[in-house]
Order: structure tokens, then sequence, then C-alpha cells
């Protein structure tokens, strides 16, 4: 936990933005991975690598919330 509280919020909440977000055009690669998931497309273990990777930042930004509200 004391990793968790060592990152700070800015950065954390950058990460979500830029990693979360990128790329932005055509649309954003979490938000591709999402429906796919919700379409029973994810299946290539780069797609599923890629969910990962971008929604980590959010996973995060979850925990840490989860943490603060904890005190």
């Amino acid at each position: 936990m004391k990793a968790l509280d060592s990152i700070s919020w800015v950065t954390i909440v950058a990460l979500c933005v830029l990693l979360g977000g990128a790329p932005f055009v055509p649309e954003p690669h979490l938000l591709e991975k999402l429906r796919m998931l919700v379409q029973g497309t994810l299946s290539q273990p780069i797609d599923i690598f890629d969910l990962l990777m971008h929604g980590a930042p959010f996973l995060l930004l979850f925990a840490k919330i989860a943490r603060s509200m904890s005190r």
C-alpha cells in the first residue's frame, strides 16, 4: 500500500488521460477494446494485452480512490 500512496494523484490522472486515451484518433484503444469485450470478439492475445495496458491506469485510480475513502 505504500507504493500506491507514493504515487501522486496528478500522475495517475495524467496516465489515465494519456495512456487510456492513446491513440486518440480514430478512437481510443481502451474504448475499442472494451467494445470488443462486450461484443465477445476480444480473443487475440495482443487485444487482451492492449486492454490490460490501457486499462491499468484506471485500475490504479480506482485503487487509490478506494484507499483514500477507507482512511
